[in-house]
This record gives C-alpha cells, structure tokens and sequence, in this order.
C-alpha cells in the first residue's frame, strides 16, 4: 500500500467512523467530526475513550499505527486540546514511515 493510496480524507473518514461508532454509546453519533475537532472539548472523549479508540486504530491499520506512543509524547494539557487532525497526521506518518521502513 503507497500513501498515495491512503491520503488524508480517507484516514479523517476512517477515523470519523471509528469515533461515531464509539460516541454512538452516549447518543452522539451525529456529531460533526473534521480536523479541527477536539477529542475533549468537542466530543466529550475521557481517558477510557481513547483507549477504545487506540484498540480500533490498531484493528484498522495494525501496528503500523502507535496511538499510545502518540498520546505519551504530549503533556496533559497538549492531550486534552487533541484535534481529529493531529491524529490524522500522526496516521498518515506512521503509515508512510513503515511504506518506507
């Protein structure tokens, strides 16, 4: 698989899934997911939220995709303002970095 063959929008849509389908437990999953949306601020994520979500990525996109080393490189208050875009890049690098590997 090249990057070409995963840019951006299809990570953000996979991603977008991956979120209705949790947020859908607490009735949300109508909401409005882009780049710009915060995990925490915008969903309501807690700690236990992106653990789930770690386990949806790595059934997704195996362990070309670290989310835990992504969230252990941030500060609390970095992980708290995460947006749907940071973890789009950070997929999007971790899966060129292995094309590449």
């Amino acid at each position: 698989m090249t990057t070409e063959t995963v840019p951006a929008e299809t990570v953000l849509a996979d991603i977008a899934v991956m979120l209705r389908e949790l947020l859908e437990e607490y009735g949300l999953d109508d909401a409005e997911i882009g780049r710009d949306t915060k995990f925490h601020d915008d969903l309501e994520l807690e700690s236990v939220d992106l653990v789930t979500l770690s386990g949806r990525l790595r059934e997704h996109y195996g362990d070309k995709v670290n989310f835990a080393e992504f969230i252990a490189e941030r500060e609390l208050d970095e992980i708290i303002a995460l947006t749907v875009g940071e973890l789009v890049d950070h997929v999007v690098t971790s899966l060129r970095a292995a094309e590449e590997g």
